[in-house]
């Protein structure tokens, strides 16, 4: 079950990893007419302080900061009525006047923006209550050998021509996971690429080792992909990991005085449409 299930809601490990390829997305802007920036993004439902439904997108905050532009694209799929899946890339404006609409934590390469997503999205949201507290961690006994999954778009590219993250898989590759004011983030055996940054990174029951007696289920999100470990030019093949607790934290400085509130209309297009899918 996620960390905190919705009341009668019984979630399989293959219902996990199917919400979470329809919550994430690829986010990227045009440097020229060759090149671009590539990153992932997902979709989490937290609602305002009074109840208000809102839909926020997160990704890693080095994303942003590399997309000098004032709006991005957002990679969503559509389905039409025969069934059928389209592309469709829509626009997100990030900076108002060379001011981000963002927010982030001072010190954790997260960033979290409200946006009005189309309907479909807006539904495929995961609930904020799956994102991992420490008590969590802590109670499922995760720890070093346990396999995780992780979506994304590894240099741009997609499962398939509809858009579609590529889920991939690594094995906690540190220990200790806890305490997390000590231990921030923990590191997978997984080898990341340009387009994989903030990606989510989630375990089911079905992947970790066996835990120990009374360790509770591990439906859960762990964390976000932040990085990837170089020793000088050199990849090691590990993602760095930052814990979903960060991810949390930075949605709720959506509530502080002063954050950015405003969101952006992003409209559906016809059902059955969308826009080419890009190289």
């Amino acid at each position: 079950m996620p960390a905190a299930p919705l009341t009668g809601h019984s979630l399989m490990a293959i219902d996990l990893t199917t919400a979470m390829i329809a919550a994430t997305v690829e986010i990227d802007q045009p440097l020229s007419a060759t090149t671009r920036e590539v990153g992932t993004g997902f979709f989490v439902a937290a609602p305002r302080p009074d109840g208000t439904p809102r839909t926020v997108l997160v990704t890693a905050a080095h994303v942003f900061d590399n997309m000098p532009g004032s709006s991005i694209r957002v990679g969503y799929r559509f389905q039409g009525a025969d069934g059928k899946w389209a592309f469709g890339s829509q626009p997100l404006t990030i900076r108002a006047d060379a001011r981000p609409l963002w927010v982030r934590l001072p010190d954790r390469d997260v960033a979290a923006i409200a946006v009005e997503a189309p309907p479909e999205f807006a539904r495929a949201a995961i609930p904020l209550s799956w994102l991992a507290t420490e008590d969590d961690l802590v109670k499922a006994g995760i720890g070093p050998g346990d396999e995780m999954f992780v979506l994304g778009f590894p240099e741009g590219l997609a499962s398939n021509t509809q858009g579609f993250p590529i889920l991939r898989s690594g094995r906690v590759a540190s220990t200790p996971l806890t305490p997390i004011a000590q231990f921030p983030s923990f590191l997978l055996d997984f080898r990341v690429f340009s387009g994989n940054s903030g990606g989510p990174v989630f375990i089911t029951s079905d992947q970790r080792r066996r835990p120990g007696p009374g360790a509770a289920p591990a439906d859960f999100v762990a964390g976000m992909l932040a990085q990837q470990t170089m020793v000088g030019d050199e990849r090691l093949e590990l993602g760095i990991v930052l814990h979903a607790v960060f991810v949390r934290e930075t949605i709720e400085r959506l509530d502080l005085p002063g954050a950015p509130g405003g969101v952006e209309q992003v409209p559906s297009p016809p059902a059955g449409e969308g826009g080419a899918r890009r190289p």
